[in-house]
């Protein structure tokens, strides 16, 4: 019988250290995910997960059963990756388009096009707002409930839809007339 993760957070604060590692295996690729499409770039994605589950064990006694732990831990998740962005934004580096869709294609007229599609997705993911972005990765990539997305970025529900409902619309404009 698997463990939830209630019971894995449970072990955990019972003195099992070695209970988180199984939290980390079940989380960390969804964390990576996000992290990733966030920062277009693996390095810190890799990085965003470190410090993701890092900061979790050490708030391990802060989080509470009235989420789930995979909506507690796309919280961490989301502000270490703004934390990333911002950082980067001070720093005055040369804005990459964000990944959009991973799409392998045999032909090359298919894999130029594809580029050609992440690139614009990507771009036009940059040019939504933090909360934006996140409510639409969450939504319409991880496939979040908007109660959920309301959680993480901890607003209510009716902005959590209206981030997502803004970005849909953005992302319509920036990508009209492109395919």
């Amino acid at each position: 019988m698997s463990e939830t993760d209630q019971d894995l957070v449970r072990q955990v604060r019972g003195g099992n250290p070695g209970s988180f590692r199984v939290l980390v295996d079940r989380h960390a690729r969804s964390v990576f995910r996000l992290a990733f499409r966030m920062t277009g770039n693996e390095a810190d994605a890799e990085d965003i997960v470190q410090e993701t589950f890092l900061r979790s064990f050490r708030q391990l006694g802060q989080y509470e059963a009235r989420a789930s732990f995979s909506t507690w831990i796309y919280r961490i998740a989301a502000n270490c990756c703004l934390d990333v962005l911002r950082a980067r934004s001070r720093r005055h580096e040369t804005e990459e388009p964000l990944p959009g869709l991973v799409c392998v294609a045999p032909a090359p007229d298919r894999v130029a096009l594809a580029a050609e599609t992440r690139s614009a997705i990507g771009v036009a993911l940059g040019r939504l707002t933090e909360q934006e972005r996140v409510a639409f990765l969450l939504r319409h990539y991880e496939g979040r409930s908007i109660h959920e997305v309301s959680l993480v970025l901890d607003i209510s529900e009716t902005a959590a839809k209206n981030s997502i409902f803004r970005a849909v619309q953005k992302m319509r404009q920036s990508l009209e007339g492109r395919f």
